[in-house]
């Protein structure tokens, strides 16, 4: 394999359980640069469990997970499987911004604070440098004008999008996002989309989990559709919106539908 050719990030049949309830059973999934990938399927398949795994900030208890080809060091196995390398762990969760359903801003700082919080503490960036690129990034998501107002003032969307700023600012290899629009209103939803849109079209590397059928369509290169913890089908939207090969993708398909 060519080295620009290796994902960003490999999952090889990944299991992850939460006591006796599986959760994931033995799931594969490759993000290569510059691919936007989208997981859909019905509350508790498994999406949200499988995109915290892939970020390290769950801990799965068997399977292989790769970043740029280097496979994740674990030491203990099945319940007592743990990241083995403290370096490594920084390392990976560093390259991979995480957006979340609750936009999870710090309600004391600004708007523009939390852009620069990460990048300045973590990386040890240059303060002036991180706080023009700060403005770019807002100015980017289209609340250029909001960096000094607070979480609490804005609403959802934007938040939404100042989140999604925030987590640009890392410069990070790939971005993951778990049901980024599904805590806002219809409207607000769509300024959303549209910042996700664009950055699909700038070629970066993503991980989508959403609710929103429309967004997987338009902006994904893959669609994974698990069930109950597997996959159940996989492949470009157009076939698996358009020509679904299972009568379970062909219920959910309906039923999203009819929402």
């Amino acid at each position: 394999m060519p080295q620009n050719d290796v994902p960003v990030i490999e999952i090889r049949n990944l299991h992850k359980a939460y006591g006796a309830l599986e959760v994931l059973k033995g799931v594969d999934m490759v993000a290569r640069k510059g691919e936007v990938i989208s997981l859909i399927g019905s509350s508790g398949s498994g999406k949200s469990t499988l995109l915290r795994c892939a970020n390290l900030l769950e801990d799965s208890q068997a399977g292989e997970i790769l970043f740029e080809g280097e496979a994740v060091h674990w030491k203990g196995e099945g319940m007592t499987r743990r990241p083995g390398d403290h370096d490594q762990l920084i390392r990976i969760r560093t390259n991979l911004s995480m957006v979340f359903q609750q936009f999870n801003l710090w309600a004391h700082m600004s708007i523009l604070e939390n852009v620069m919080e990460a990048p300045v503490t973590v990386l040890r960036r240059d303060k002036a440098e991180v706080e023009t690129l700060g403005r770019d990034l807002l100015a980017k998501v289209g609340i250029g004008d909001k960096c000094d107002v607070y979480p609490a003032q804005l609403s959802g969307g934007q938040q939404q999008r100042a989140a999604i700023a925030r987590a640009l600012a890392m410069e990070p290899k790939a971005l993951l996002f778990d049901e980024p629009t599904s805590a806002l209103d219809p409207e607000l939803e769509q300024e959303v989309v549209k910042v996700i849109k664009a950055l699909a079209q700038e070629g970066r590397t993503m991980i989508i989990v959403t609710h929103d059928m429309r967004l997987a369509a338009d902006v994904s290169d893959h669609v994974v559709f698990l069930h109950k913890g597997k996959i159940e089908e996989e492949g470009p939207p157009e076939s698996l919106f358009g020509n679904p090969q299972t009568d379970r993708l062909r219920q959910f398909l309906s039923h999203s539908q009819g929402h």
